[in-house]
């Protein structure tokens, strides 16, 4: 068994650390964990970063399982599925493998969604008049 530690914050920048943590996998491990213990806030692109990690290490024949979910990742995660109350056990439905479609679907409209926003801002043209 191979084990991944993640902490902080998983957002976009989290792709590339965790795609190298599963790069240093034994090649004779057979499952993954995550353990996401230390992990307090997550975003809709640390959620596809999240997932696509999953989706690497079983292309490479490794069963996936993140533990450990804390209520702000939780709560995304369900937010995202549509699963009412806080306490929906949304780590226990991640395994599943169309659980884990609709949540890429819904992570990638969120992040799409709050990319359009940033794009819609209003520019503002500052214009230097010269004094007299």
């Amino acid at each position: 068994m191979a084990l991944i530690s993640a902490g902080g914050k998983l957002d976009e920048h989290a792709g590339v650390v965790l795609q190298q943590a599963l790069d240093d996998v034994a090649v004779d491990a057979r499952h993954l964990m995550v353990d996401l213990h230390g992990v307090a806030a997550m975003n809709a692109s640390g959620l596809l970063h999240l997932l696509d990690l999953h989706r690497r290490a079983e292309c490479l024949g490794l069963r996936g399982l993140a533990v450990g979910w804390q209520p702000q990742p939780q709560q995304l995660m369900a937010q995202l599925a549509g699963l009412p109350g806080p306490g929906s056990s949304t780590g226990e439905r991640y395994a599943v493998a169309g659980f884990r479609r609709l949540i890429e679907q819904r992570a990638q409209r969120a992040q799409d969604a709050n990319l359009a926003a940033l794009l819609l801002l209003p520019w503002r043209t500052l214009s230097i008049a010269p004094s007299s």
